[in-house]
């Protein structure tokens, strides 16, 4: 390897916008360490992309995982600093708030929150707060989500663990500032990714029951209907690429199809209007007594 080829970890690269993001990297001659929890998940990546993937074990629940997975990093860089870290790995949780099971509801924020947090505190170090090694600073790209800014009936579970990765940017990209460690956070729309082309594999059954059944299943619809209708991964990847070498990266990013409904105007209306849209959309309507 040269000795000024860049290198970067991508998080949930198994398929989807991590995936996306490691081919691009690997296509501009990065050097990418692909965060899978299977194995032959990083054997399929690396048949695909070449030598410059490096396939490394991370389950971003497991700090344990996690620390071993830097230091294979930290060997391979060979005293030079990691020139990106891409928190891509996440997972959705859907289901009525107030009749979500805990359980899930903390599993959703292990993942998403937490898993960040792991990640991040592992490889930091690599980014340049390590004043021993060799090379510039790193940057991170945090990967959150419309749902980082706005809500949605039935998606509460990650829409709070996309608000909370917004919070924890911001705060982390003032800190960073010590070191001069860039925090650029991405917020897509929907893309045409597992996570979100899986919808109509939900299991709703345990709501039959619910008042919120029906709405529920028309969440569901759509979602199945507008992911593989969303931009291709690749959209993604190429702002990624951008956020860790343009000179002045903007903190953030929202890449949201149907720009103007989906996103300029949801903004812009009085919450109240738009939470009345959404409601009889889905047919959220208030129960007689």
């Amino acid at each position: 390897m040269s000795q000024t080829q860049p290198s970067a970890v991508v998080t949930g690269a198994s398929t989807g916008i991590g995936a996306a993001c490691a081919k691009r990297l690997v296509d501009e001659g990065w050097r990418v360490f692909a965060g899978v929890r299977k194995n032959e998940d990083g054997e399929r990546l690396k048949a695909e992309l070449g030598a410059n993937l490096v396939p490394v074990t991370i389950d971003v629940t497991d700090t344990d995982s996690v620390r071993a997975a830097a230091a294979i990093v930290r060997e391979a860089l060979d005293g030079q600093t990691l020139k990106g870290l891409v928190n891509n790995a996440g997972i959705a949780v859907a289901g009525p708030m107030l009749e979500l099971p805990i359980e899930e509801f903390q599993n959703q924020m292990d993942v998403n929150v937490t898993g960040i947090v792991r990640v991040t505190q592992a490889f930091g170090p690599l980014l340049g707060v390590d004043e021993g090694l060799t090379g510039g600073p790193g940057r991170i790209v945090m990967m959150s989500s419309v749902a980082g800014e706005m809500g949605a009936p039935f998606l509460g579970p990650y829409a709070a663990s996309k608000h909370a990765v917004e919070g924890i940017s911001k705060s982390l990209r003032r800190e960073l500032m010590l070191y001069g460690i860039e925090v650029i956070v991405i917020g897509p729309g929907a893309v045409a990714t597992p996570i979100w082309s899986k919808a109509e594999e939900i299991d709703t059954t345990p709501y039959e029951n619910s008042p919120f059944y029906e709405a529920m299943t028309r969440i569901q619809g759509w979602m199945a209907k507008n992911g593989p209708d969303g931009f291709p991964p690749s959209k993604i990847a190429d702002r990624v690429f951008r956020a860790f070498t343009d000179a002045k990266p903007r903190f953030r990013y929202a890449i949201v199809p149907k720009r103007l409904s989906n996103w300029s105007l949801p903004r812009m209306l009085p919450e109240r209007m738009v939470n009345k849209i959404v409601a009889n959309a889905v047919g959220l309507h208030r129960k007689n007594r």
